[in-house]
């Protein structure tokens, strides 16, 4: 018997992980080895952290019922990272959305530049961002020409599908 999962179990598992109150989740099998954490500073065991000074002690530990038991009718919606922005974005403007769950990158590499500012002009197919799941880096592009007008999400932020990232001012 394997323990393979589908692309669609996956994606049904970063689903339910990112609305979750998890703050990390380790899974292992023959043919998979999975780490998910909202930390941007986390490491999965058995890797090497870097050494930094910390200000605060790690999280306290959560339980995974959480994923077998929705939490009751009356409890107050609670804002995670993952909680898209409102769809509304300013009159006229071009909006970039996430094209799957993951983690928004804002630049290339650690300590370069990010793709765009606020206020820049980018050409049609220009790299916006970087959206990552799985050590997969996939760009997301500017389907038109415009200019940065805002920016809805901070670098290192667990984004969900959908959820909107940027809006730009069309120019012809």
């Amino acid at each position: 018997m394997t323990n393979s999962l589908k692309d669609t179990d996956l994606e049904a598992l970063l689903r339910e992980f990112a609305s979750s109150d998890l703050a990390e989740l380790h899974i292992k099998t023959a043919d998979l080895d999975l780490f998910l954490s909202n930390d941007p500073h986390a490491t999965a065991p058995g890797t090497v952290a870097a050494l930094t000074p910390s200000t605060s002690g790690p999280p306290p530990p959560r339980s995974l019922s959480r994923i077998a038991a929705p939490p009751p009718a009356s409890a107050a919606k609670q804002t995670t990272p993952a909680d898209p922005v409102p769809a509304e974005i300013p009159p006229g403007c071009i909006a970039v959305r996430a094209p799957y769950l993951g983690t928004f990158y804002r630049s290339p590499k650690p300590g370069e530049p990010h793709f765009v500012e606020l206020g820049q002009a980018v050409e049609e197919g220009a790299d916006l961002c970087l959206v990552e799941v799985m050590k997969l880096f996939t760009a997301v592009r500017s389907t038109e020409k415009g200019k940065v007008r805002e920016v809805y999400v901070v670098d290192g932020q667990l984004v969900a599908e959908g959820q909107l990232l940027f809006a730009l001012d069309p120019v012809a």
